[in-house]
């Protein structure tokens, strides 16, 4: 599979929104690949990594974000399910999962059901170990100043206003990745 064919698929223009995701995807690939090449004993699909990495944020183009030049119709959070939903369309579900599952440390149907997210009623967690590692470095870089790599403490303070069930997960995974 060629993620850059999905993405020239979606985002045929060469303009502000496209280079923002492949410098934001490209940045959280490399640091995804760079933690999993320092832990060989868990096995991690670095092929598979690379290509969800690149794909994980696809879904922002129909999303309303302007600050980050995303003029669609549907609201931020919902990125990482409309991306999951269109790499169903190109038969990538195992990919999709990730866009699903990438969203602050993961969604608990809880948390979905507490905030009245406009998301689907279950749990949208990241559950294999390429899901975490793509999850967790996505927290290192974010879209608006995408050249930009955050301290952990820095990381962990953006997941830490989420609750204290997300700082101690994204801490967890400070102990298995770094």
């Amino acid at each position: 599979m060629d993620y850059n064919t999905i993405i020239n698929k979606y985002y045929p223009d060469d303009n502000e929104l496209r280079r923002i995701l492949t410098i934001h995807s490209r940045h959280v690939t490399d640091k995804a690949l760079s933690m999993a090449s320092r832990h060989p004993e868990l096995n991690i699909d670095t092929t598979f990594v690379e290509e969800a990495a690149m794909l994980h944020d696809i879904g922002i183009i129909k999303c309303d974000a302007p600050s980050i030049h995303c003029h669609g119709t549907q609201p931020y959070i919902c990125h990482g399910t409309i991306g999951a939903d269109m790499l169903r369309t190109e038969h990538l579900p195992r990919h999709a999962l990730v866009c699903e599952r990438h969203t602050g440390t993961g969604l608990t149907l809880k948390y979905i059901k507490e905030q009245n997210l406009p998301l689907p009623q279950r749990d949208l967690t990241p559950i294999s170990i390429e899901e975490q590692l793509i999850c967790f470095a996505d927290k290192f870089f974010s879209k608006t100043f995408p050249d930009h790599e955050k301290t952990t403490e820095q990381a962990l303070m953006s997941v830490a206003k989420f609750g204290d069930e997300c700082a101690e997960k994204f801490r967890r995974w400070c102990q298995i990745f770094f």
